[in-house]
């Protein structure tokens, strides 16, 4: 066996010891290169904390800011009061309201004076300036503005009646006509009124109510001027009927040409029956050859074979007796030509009181002898037939009274 000689342990030695200086070397690179890498991980880690920490400073000082501002508004809500502030919202709009009611109701006055004036140019332009103050929200001006329109137009109607004359070739008759058509002069102990009539028998004449429409109608509802309904259906006179809700009056918007009082027309329909079953308005009743007055229509179930039936108010006259003396409605306080049917015996007349109250009214016809009368429209309304328009024409008109041979 060759022992190992010197030389050759030494080699191996230095064999081991290369090897080991190798790993050494090889171990610090990875170490070096690890570290390294972490050191570069640090500093983007470092960078992007930094810029996240930037962000999160800029939201935090706007967040800050919004909050200041969002405290601001709640203390300046807190210490406002609520209760006053919903009592002035709750005065404007009662102010508005008020103030806009007026304006309407002096602005159907003044369509009401035209129709017995054509000289209203300063009153147009009083309220165009009511409308502009309203458009500015100026109620105080614009409530003062308009009492004062009001008195105006008040005082102008008082001077178009105060003005009215009945032409001395009007006779003066306290007695109404047994047939046909009279113009004349009453004596009453409210003062001397001129008389439109027409008188019929009804034994040899049908009383019809004729409307428009043919059956309820709620908003836009049709209208015909009197000499339509004359001529469509053979009459040869007549008369305007019940009140209605004209398109010409801002209050009647949305229910234009409406009536609400109970009807029955000449083809047995009824009109606004179910509103009407408690009704207190008075009516009348035609027949064939007779006619009732009601003080309530409540009182009389709905028969159909009568020839037709109207509602209206006031009752003038009931049993000889005069049943309106009068009330606080303006309206039926103020002159105009106050529209009428009325009965003597088997009698029935329509007509016109001219230039008085609806009570100067109930005196006429008191005055006339007549046993029961029953107001009916009036104003730019009225309109009263007899071979042609005695009275009128007036406005188209959703229902009338008509007079027809048998």
């Amino acid at each position: 066996m060759k022992l190992p000689t010197v030389k050759g342990k030494l080699k191996t030695a230095w064999r081991s010891k290369k090897l080991t200086i190798f790993f050494y070397i090889l171990f610090t690179i990875v170490i070096i290169s690890s570290l390294t890498y972490k050191v570069y991980l640090l500093n983007y880690n470092t960078k992007k904390l930094n810029f996240d920490v930037d962000a999160l400073n800029t939201e935090k000082i706007q967040t800050t800011h919004d909050l200041e501002v969002t405290l601001e508004e709640l203390n300046e809500l807190k210490n406002q009061d609520q209760v006053k502030i919903n009592e002035e919202l709750e005065k404007e709009i009662t102010n508005i309201q008020k103030t806009y009611k007026s304006a309407v109701d002096v602005y159907e006055s003044l369509i009401k004076l035209k129709e017995s004036s054509k000289d209203t140019n300063a009153f147009d332009k009083q309220f165009a300036e009511i409308l502009s103050l309203l458009s500015s929200r100026d109620y105080k001006t614009a409530t003062e503005k308009t009492l004062s329109l009001e008195k105006s137009i008040k005082e102008q109607e008082e001077k178009i009646a105060q003005s009215f004359t009945i032409p001395e070739s009007i006779p003066v008759v306290n007695s109404p006509p047994g047939s046909g058509y009279s113009r004349q002069q009453v004596t009453t102990d409210a003062g001397t009124f001129m008389v439109s009539l027409v008188a019929v028998d009804l034994g040899n004449t049908r009383v019809v109510v004729d409307t428009a429409s043919d059956s309820d109608c709620n908003d836009n509802c049709p209208v015909l001027p009197l000499s339509t309904y004359v001529s469509r259906n053979g009459a040869f006179a007549g008369i305007n009927g019940s009140y209605f809700c004209p398109a010409s009056y801002p209050s009647c918007a949305g229910k234009t040409n409406t009536f609400d009082l109970l009807i029955m027309n000449k083809n047995k329909t009824y009109f606004n029956s179910s509103n009407n079953v408690y009704s207190n308005n008075p009516g009348v009743i035609f027949g064939n050859g007779y006619i009732r007055f009601v003080s309530a229509v409540s009182q009389w179930g709905r028969d159909t074979s009568i020839d037709s039936m109207l509602s209206n108010y006031p009752l003038l006259i009931q049993g000889g007796n005069i049943s309106f003396g009068g009330d606080d409605d303006p309206k039926k306080g103020s002159k105009g030509a106050r529209s009428f049917v009325a009965n003597k015996g088997n009698t029935v007349y329509i007509g016109v009181v001219h230039n008085a109250t609806v009570a100067e009214s109930a005196r006429t016809m008191k005055a006339l002898g007549m046993e029961n009368a029953l107001n009916l429209d009036n104003g730019g309304s009225t309109a009263l037939w007899s071979g042609g328009y005695k009275v009128g024409p007036g406005r188209d008109l959703p229902n009338v009274v008509l007079f027809i041979r048998k």
